[in-house]
């Protein structure tokens, strides 16, 4: 009987793949959790996927690297995919994939398996780091297969003694790492709703947030968050005390209609309050720390490299592409920037830096002004000559300019 490596969370998808893929393909599962702070139970997580019939279970931290190698990158790129999502599971899924993928290999596994639907983006992502990094092992995708509802799924679950963490009272599908939290499943899916106040778990209401705002000074070397309040930590835990205190100021809701690789348009719920203070200090960092050519034309670049997160096209050749252009940004991007929250709202109002291009004597109207003004009718016109002259040349040929 062969092995089958499955990427398992221990939520109700991978639970009932366990015992789905012993079933249906005859294959000894071996269960692998990947730890990128989630703050789970792992060792019950361990210990479940034994009790439901794997044959061994593996759980792996890779808290610091994913905060290494992909949150970093992302805060580099100010990553936001269409400008609300930060991206958070996309960023996960080649980590865990390239995971469950060297322990398949080192077990001698002849298969690999994820517990994506058929309609989702991480089917895309899992599978593209497996063709990536394992092009020759074959893929089963258990829930893209089986073609039950949720429902189904559960009374599955109910019938073989599956245990899960989800029943017909409560739908929601859940996915947690350092970066955020997603919720979907149930009255989420009806866009025309709001969300239910049930569904968030790591935001205060914003209505019922302290009536008194909070100030986090957030502290960054060549783009990375260093300190906290100047106390120097390493990122997770910088990440996971963002995660509380934006939290309890209810900062990080995100609520949109999300443009799916595969075509479709889903609503979408999140919570990521360490990923949208971060998000807004490191750019308004880099807004006086990058020169005006560079700030211009690093949106560009962020969109493409947003996207291509999204598509799981991790393990690529633009990709580190992009990442050395960012890089080479970032060297410049050191300092403190202090951000108020209130009331959901999360704003950058002070910062500093010893790589900050602000002259104040170039900028002032006040008492100290050095900014050559005389300078300025010489290049306008110089500046102005181009549309001056197609100008004249329009109404030469009776068109106006």
């Amino acid at each position: 009987m062969g092995l089958c490596a499955l990427a398992y969370s221990g939520g109700l998808d991978t639970s009932v793949a366990i015992k789905w893929i012993k079933e249906n393909y005859g294959y000894d599962v071996l269960a692998i959790s990947v730890d990128v702070g989630e703050e789970r139970d792992y060792e019950g997580i361990r210990q479940k996927a034994l009790q439901i019939g794997a044959v061994d279970a593996v759980v792996i931290d890779a808290k610091q690297e994913f905060f290494d190698e992909h949150l970093r990158r992302a805060i580099w790129a100010n990553l936001m995919y269409e400008h609300k999502y930060p991206a958070f599971t996309s960023l996960a899924r080649p980590l865990l994939a390239k995971k469950q993928v060297e322990v398949a290999l080192e077990r001698g596994a002849e298969c690999l398996a994820h517990g994506c639907t058929g309609k989702g983006n991480d089917q895309v992502r899992f599978e593209t780091t497996y063709a990536a990094l394992a092009p020759h092992m074959k893929v089963v995708a258990p829930v893209r297969e089986w073609g039950m509802t949720r429902d189904q799924e559960i009374e599955y679950a109910q019938q073989h003694g599956i245990p899960v963490p989800v029943d017909k009272k409560s739908p929601y599908s859940i996915d947690v790492n350092l970066w955020g939290r997603s919720i979907e499943c149930g009255l989420i899916e009806d866009p025309s709703q709001e969300v239910p106040e049930d569904a968030w778990l790591w935001t205060t209401a914003p209505e019922k947030a302290p009536d008194e705002p909070a100030y986090v000074t957030i502290g960054f070397e060549e783009g990375t968050p260093v300190s906290l309040n100047g106390e120097r930590m390493d990122g997770p835990t910088l990440v996971a005390r963002l995660n509380q205190l934006g939290g309890a100021h209810g900062v990080g809701r995100v609520n949109m209609m999300e443009n799916r690789l595969v075509g479709i348009k889903s609503r979408e719920a999140y919570e990521a309050p360490a990923a949208t203070i971060i998000l807004t200090a490191h750019r308004d960092l880099e807004s006086i720390t990058l020169d005006r050519e560079t700030y211009h034309f690093k949106p560009y670049l962020e969109l493409r490299y947003a996207e291509l997160v999204y598509y799981g096209q991790w393990f690529t050749p633009l990709r580190k592409a992009i990442d050395a252009f960012m890089a080479e940004t970032q060297k410049r991007v050191n300092g403190e920037v202090t951000v108020k929250l209130y009331k959901g709202h999360c704003e950058a109002v002070a910062r500093k830096s010893d790589w900050s291009l602000y002259e104040y004597s170039l900028a002032t109207y006040d008492t100290g002004d050095k900014f050559d003004q005389s300078a300025s009718k010489g290049f306008i016109d110089i500046f102005a000559l181009p549309a001056k002259v197609a100008a004249r040349v329009a109404r030469e040929h009776g068109m106006e300019p």
